[in-house]
């Protein structure tokens, strides 16, 4: 028993850190994208221009949504209006551009909001969309979901080590020096957060952008979409983004080819209603496999990414909670 705690708190442990298996989110760190290698049989290595300041953290990409509270303000919500929520109906025959279109317009009459302080923490909890069928034998349902906090300055993270019956072993935290690419690929959520408040509203005017930053250095035989699709998809998988930048990072994603909107509603494993954004033209030699970004379908946030194969979810993870909070360990 002493063994199997041991290899589930291992396992627990990389997945704090590990995102889902995407060649653009594989790119904030090179330690989980061994670990995505080893697990998901990777061949693209992704290499990130140093001296740029997008390149993600997060532990998991898709863990990514950004909360309706973190856009607006815990408070201030004077004079917005409260979108309808898509239905099955609304969805059927709708293209990614209508659809996009819809989300930027959605995102960027909300008004301002202060940026966080740089020692406060992002607490993230998410759901893993093919949890380890083993680890779900052992643990149940907890084997679903992890949590992480990452400080809001890249200066540390946090992670939960527990027994396989939940209870808390342990806090760890690890300091970190993820700015100016003091520690390689990674970059802290305060650098993603500026950066997408730099984007211009209009899709073509921040896809320029993003190919004059250079984010990720372009892969060698992929295609100008591809390339593109590895900026943009990086942005979508940020902790918390400006909303100021958000709109325009929907509308450059839908001048990408390849993508469809899922014609109903979606359930995340995370238990929630999404709409599905399936991204077709895939650069990782698996033609047979697609990318579907999963978006609220009321407030229009980022809930995370899945790998569809078959009709079946094979990858990927969707969030559960994100919230700032002032400590490691505290959550909301």
């Amino acid at each position: 028993m002493a063994e199997l705690i041991d290899e589930v708190a291992r396992v627990r442990e990389l997945r704090a850190e590990a995102p889902a298996p995407d060649r653009a989110s594989l790119a904030p760190g090179r330690a989980r994208l061994l670990h995505a290698a080893a697990t998901d049989r990777r061949r693209h290595r992704v290499r990130v221009r140093p001296r740029f300041v997008i390149v993600g953290v997060a532990a998991a990409v898709t863990a990514v949504a950004v909360a309706a509270s973190l856009l607006v303000g815990r408070d201030d919500t004077r004079g917005m209006t409260t979108p309808a929520t898509l239905t099955d109906g609304d969805l059927k025959g709708m293209s990614a551009a209508e659809l996009l279109e819809r989300a930027a317009e959605a995102v960027e009459g909300r008004p301002p909001v202060a940026e966080p302080r740089a020692k406060q923490w992002i607490y993230q909890k998410w759901a893993e969309e093919a949890p380890d069928e083993e680890a779900v034998e052992h643990l149940g349902d907890r084997a679903r979901f992890s949590e992480s906090w990452i400080r809001y300055d890249g200066s540390a993270h946090a992670f939960e080590q527990r027994d396989p019956f939940g209870k808390l072993l342990k806090l760890h935290v690890r300091e970190m020096q993820l700015e100016n690419g003091a520690e390689g690929d990674d970059r802290s959520p305060r650098e993603m957060y500026r950066c997408i408040a730099t984007l211009p509203a209009d899709g073509r005017g921040a896809l320029r952008a993003l190919r004059e930053k250079d984010a990720i250095a372009d892969e060698k035989g992929a295609t100008r979409a591809q390339n593109d699709y590895s900026e943009i998809s990086v942005l979508l998988g940020a902790d918390i983004k400006s909303p100021e930048g958000v709109a325009g990072l929907y509308r450059a994603f839908a001048t990408l080819p390849g993508l469809t909107v899922v014609g109903h509603l979606v359930d995340t494993a995370a238990g929630r209603r999404a709409v599905a954004v399936r991204y077709s033209d895939n650069d990782d030699g698996d033609r047979d496999t697609w990318r579907e970004w999963l978006f609220d379908p009321e407030t229009f946030e980022t809930l995370g990414v899945r790998r569809v194969r078959d009709g079946k979810v094979t990858g990927g993870s969707s969030a559960v909670t994100l919230a700032l909070v002032d400590k490691p360990g505290e959550r909301r």
